[in-house]
């Protein structure tokens, strides 16, 4: 069952053997600075702000993947087109049986970034950040993002409903980027 307040060691917990695992910290939203709040502070999809934000598409890389019936869980990366820059970091946990055939397998599919699937087939379109996080990285996101093990970025938790029931829960964890 989704709730409809994650944390950020509930979302790990999907994918308990995860040596990228960062610190994160839940910090007040107008703790977050700029570019950060911009990024993060909002009701929107992730992929829209950060397409908006680099001024480029981007692809997702599924890390792994884990199903149980209509509850589906999965660790991703989104990667600039055509560059391969990584962008941004993703848990998430979908309850898939609110999804038409067609949508659940393009998810399950992995091969487009689920905001973009969401937005594209006009599904559960009402999305509420429940906590900022500050995160320092680990070596493991260090690594994908091109920075130095220890860098400070930020994230959040949040919820994606379909009419007032969590369909999916999401953790997002930006690269770092210079501050404003």
């Amino acid at each position: 069952m989704l709730t409809a307040d994650p944390t950020f060691d509930h979302l790990y917990r999907l994918f308990p053997d995860s040596p990228d695992r960062p610190v994160a910290a839940v910090v007040p939203a107008d703790a977050v600075p700029e570019p950060y709040r911009g990024l993060l502070v909002h009701t929107h999809h992730m992929t829209v702000t950060v397409e908006a934000f680099y001024g480029a598409p981007v692809d997702v890389r599924v890390l792994a993947a884990r199903r149980d019936g209509d509850e589906y869980a999965r660790k991703i990366l989104l990667a600039l087109r055509p560059a391969g820059n990584v962008i941004q970091f993703g848990l998430v946990r979908i309850d898939l049986g609110v999804c038409p055939p067609a949508v659940r397998d393009e998810i399950v599919a992995g091969r487009t970034p689920l905001g973009r699937v969401l937005i594209e087939r006009d599904m559960l379109r009402r999305i509420e950040p429940t906590a900022f996080l500050r995160v320092t990285l680990s070596a493991g996101m260090a690594e994908w993002f091109g920075a130095a093990e220890g860098a400070v970025t930020f994230g959040r938790l949040g919820v994606i409903y379909t009419g007032d029931r969590p369909a999916v829960e999401v953790l997002e964890i930006l690269a770092p980027v210079p501050l404003s």
